[in-house]
């Protein structure tokens, strides 16, 4: 994520407060509690980049890449995020981890 994002995000959430939480964390936690995890396929591009594409999201799909597998997790959980339109300062509230023994299992913690 680029710096000019993660300064403006953090700038909106200390401008708005902490009392102001965006509708997008209230639909991810639903999401969850009420849908099983999101698993992610992961398939590996002629030039080494790893794209990751979910099978099982209820609201289209969420296609990602990193490449390596650190930069995959970090793009995965923000691109969860993008797709409940919650600003990435809001990433520690959301809690979105890995699940399970699958590195391609994620839930909201």
């Amino acid at each position: 994520m680029s710096f000019l994002k993660k300064t403006k995000d953090e700038l909106i959430k200390l401008l708005l407060g902490k009392s102001a939480i965006p509708r997008g964390l209230f639909e991810l936690q639903y999401y969850f509690r009420h849908y099983e995890p999101i698993t992610f396929t992961h398939k590996k591009s002629e030039d080494g980049t790893i794209i990751a594409i979910s099978e099982n999201f209820r609201y289209g799909s969420i296609i990602t890449s990193g490449k390596t597998i650190e930069e995959l997790d970090r793009n995965i959980k923000d691109a969860i995020l993008t797709s409940f339109e919650i600003p990435s300062s809001f990433a520690d509230e959301a809690a979105i981890n890995r699940v399970g023994n699958n590195k391609e299992v994620y839930a909201a913690a």
